[in-house]
């Protein structure tokens, strides 16, 4: 087994609408003292993609529907803000105050649909970000620009912060990757002492994302993407939508 290593990508200046991000990402890889590798996996904090690609939305210019209004009233939130987190669902699963879930358009179910008002704007503005329109395809241009700049074939995952049922706090997960698999079926694997594996699938994508954000932080860290070395995984070309547990299976709707 190989050790496992991450390696952050410093000097990554605050990202705007239309910025080449692939360019700015390799040149963050160029200043590494490691070498990029075949069978590194380049973690991205999904915020500055979503900032690349304008997914910005001002909540003055956003007018509630009625449903956004009961809403809003049942979980004290602004109705402007449960707009733009209805239009990014579809399906409300559980509110109450101070808190909505949604299944998104994606297929995953998160707090608040992903959107975002951390780290998004300077005080004053009322502005939310929102998630890329498909961090799949964010994910396999990103690992395409790598692979003609720098001749190696690297795995990229697009990275976000969620909770989890019956468990505190957040953590990072996949919800775009490109160059490796979202999970890995173990099914008919052997253990250690010949058992023949029956259930297990690995959520290897999700593994790695939340390994990579360790040192991409929630706050002020200001470390944006990471190199993840040493993790085996299948050679296939997966995605996030594979890890998303289908709604017929969902013991807790």
């Amino acid at each position: 087994m190989n050790p496992i290593s991450i390696f952050p990508l410093t000097g990554i200046p605050l990202i705007q609408p239309g910025d080449d991000l692939p360019r700015i990402l390799g040149d963050a890889v160029e200043r590494l003292d490691s070498r990029l590798q075949s069978g590194d996996v380049l973690v991205i904090a999904q915020k500055i993609v979503s900032k690349a690609e304008g997914r910005y939305i001002d909540l003055d210019r956003i007018t509630p529907s009625p449903y956004a209004i009961e809403i809003a009233q049942q979980c004290q939130k602004d109705p402007r803000l449960i707009e733009v987190i209805l239009s990014e669902s579809t399906e409300v699963v559980r509110v109450r105050s101070g808190l909505i879930i949604t299944r998104h358009r994606l297929g995953f179910v998160s707090a608040n649909a992903g959107v975002d008002r951390s780290n998004v704007a300077p005080d004053g503005i009322d502005r939310v970000l929102l998630l890329p329109i498909d961090p799949d395809r964010s994910a396999a241009h990103i690992r395409s620009a790598v692979r003609d700049r720098f001749g190696i074939d690297v795995g990229v995952i697009i990275a976000d912060s969620h909770g989890r049922p019956h468990r505190m706090g957040t953590v990072g997960v996949a919800i775009g990757l490109s160059g490796l698999p979202g999970v890995e079926d173990w099914r008919g694997r052997k253990d250690l002492f010949g058992y023949t594996l029956q259930h297990t699938e690995v959520g290897v994508a999700d593994q790695i994302a939340g390994a990579g954000t360790l040192l991409l932080g929630q706050a002020a860290e200001a470390i944006p993407a990471v190199i993840v070395r040493g993790v085996s995984f299948e050679k296939r070309d997966g995605t996030a939508q594979e890890i998303n547990r289908p709604k017929e299976m969902d013991l807790f709707q």
